[in-house]
């Protein structure tokens, strides 16, 4: 296995709630995973990423965690998860697991100490507890769920949680929770994981004093990530990838410094509308970042916490924003699975790694008709029903039949599927040539094999349109409402739709040679 295989990696994330049931229960597991390990091999990935898979009491998906060092009763078994490594390694697929540093679950062992030990207590200092302000918590802040960020205790006592009640933050200026990370780190490493998600990166530290809440980005960070960074560096070809939402693009590099993570999420690239400059802009503005510290860049599309590509392409507003989870959005699901294919062959094509969603290569749009008493994701019931979370996303996949539920367990699914997704099966496209599938099959497998880690070169082209070189590649991705013609005399490897007499149609993507 190469040395820094992470630079050009294909990376799926699977929400192994929703993603194959083993043992019929209507929750995806261990064994389900394992039985379709085949089947991401074909697909054309290098790596998978993995959601929590730690006991939790899931009031936020598993990112409440109970415990750090074993897996979920309803995943499996640590067992389980060792052999699921073995056998990902087996067929050439490595192996990244979530790390949740900012904030644990209220029934971890930790906390139900800090509660029984009391006010100034050795166990309390894990966690940020302060005495209220009067009859009100220590100070305004607002949590990222909605409502307050600040839960009151039996003896008085406030505790902070940037997220829901169920999570309380750590407190990292205490010596015992850095060394229970390193420990944490150690545990799985030692057990062949090859990578490590950090959720929430940005957030650990907290000035409480402030008059503005003031939490993301604190310089302590850093020295949390080099200690990190000296134990991954301890085992052969590990890697960190960061979850950070920061606008500021020079704070951001600060966290991809050669002693700090290797990789980071690139939100910009998903949040830009289907424009050619806003694309275009965010795709100079990551290489600008990444290229003079020899960081390599991602490009995601999607993930577990915001609008499928197919449902947000299909709208005016194609940019990300929270706010399009709200009600009576109007859809045009033709278009935007149209540019969703466009927009994939588009990511694929450039520089550094690419992050696959569970259902994007299904083209899964977002399910916005969920019965409000099946939503769990705690955003939901924070926000009195203004936002309606991000269950829609995480809906379980379909991979065979014409009924639910498709082929993903015998069971009832955790959460329900349409029943139009019987065109969307796995079993449905997988011998369709025009189909989602088989342009992620093919994309994948081309970009395995043409694309190495060079560097990207505009060429010209129309306004509306995003024409550049990689290798001997050429990828054309035509935003105008015109078809383009394409370069004469080039071989056309795959485009994202059939081309028009020779021409590449608007919202399409076309490589050539």
């Amino acid at each position: 296995m190469a040395d820094e295989w992470w630079r050009g990696a294909a990376i799926y994330q699977v929400y192994l709630r929703s993603f194959a049931d083993g043992n019929d229960d209507g929750i995806g597991d261990l064994a389900g995973l394992r039985a379709k390990l085949p089947y991401l091999a074909e697909l054309g990935i290098d790596a998978i990423w993995l959601n929590p898979w730690y006991p939790s009491p899931m009031a936020d998906g598993g990112y409440d965690v109970a415990d750090y060092r074993a897996i979920d009763p309803a995943f499996g078994t640590l067992a389980e998860a060792e052999a699921y490594i073995a056998e990902a390694h087996a067929l050439n697929i490595r192996t990244i697991i979530d790390i949740v540093p900012n904030h644990g679950s209220n029934q971890q062992d930790w906390f139900v100490q800090a509660l029984r030990a009391g006010p100034g207590s050795p166990e309390r200092e894990r966690f940020l507890f302060r005495p209220g302000r009067g009859d009100g918590p220590p100070n305004d802040w607002q949590s990222i769920f909605n409502g307050p960020a600040w839960s009151q205790v039996e003896d008085g006592e406030w505790y902070l949680h940037l997220f829901a009640p169920e999570q309380p933050d750590f407190n990292w200026r205490n010596p015992e929770v850095v060394e229970e990370f390193h420990d944490i780190l150690r545990f799985w490493l030692d057990r062949g994981v090859d990578g490590i998600r950090i959720d929430s990166a940005a957030v650990l530290f907290k000035d409480l004093d402030s008059a503005e809440e003031s939490y993301t980005d604190h310089d302590e960070v850093h020295e949390v990530y080099r200690g990190w960074r000296r134990i991954s560096d301890s085992y052969d070809d590990r890697f960190f990838v960061g979850e950070m939402w920061m606008p500021d693009q020079e704070r951001f590099a600060l966290y991809l410094r050669p002693d700090e993570m290797q990789t980071a999420f690139n939100f910009d690239f998903l949040s830009r509308p289907w424009e050619a400059a806003e694309l275009k802009a965010s795709i100079d503005l990551t290489l600008s970042t990444h290229v003079p510290i020899g960081a390599p860049p991602t490009w995601v599309l999607s993930n577990h916490d915001v609008t499928r590509p197919v449902t947000k392409y299909g709208r005016a507003d194609t940019s990300f924003s929270h706010q399009d989870r709200k009600h009576g959005m109007r859809t045009d699901l033709v278009l935007g699975e149209r540019r969703a294919r466009a927009a994939a062959l588009l990511a694929m094509a450039l520089p550094g790694g690419l992050y696959v969603y569970q259902g994007e290569e299904l083209g899964l749009p977002e399910v916005e008709d969920l019965p409000d008493e099946l939503l769990q994701d705690p955003i939901f019931t924070r926000s009195k029903g203004a936002d309606r979370g991000r269950d829609g996303c995480r809906v379980p996949l379909p991979w065979s039949g014409k009924e639910p539920p498709f082929g993903f367990g015998s069971g009832t699914p955790w959460l329900p599927q349409p029943r139009d997704w019987k065109n969307l099966t796995v079993e449905s496209q997988y011998d369709d040539q025009n189909s989602m599938l088989t342009l992620y099959r093919t994309g994948l497998h081309l970009r395995r094999t043409l694309l190495g880690d060079g560097a990207l070169t505009w060429l010209d082209s129309p306004p509306d349109v995003l024409t550049f070189q990689r290798e001997n590649l050429t990828c054309i991705t035509n935003l105008s409402h015109i078809a383009v013609p394409l370069p004469p005399h080039e071989e056309v490897l795959l485009s994202s739709i059939p081309l028009d007499n020779g021409a590449l149609p608007p919202d399409a993507t076309a490589w050539v040679r």
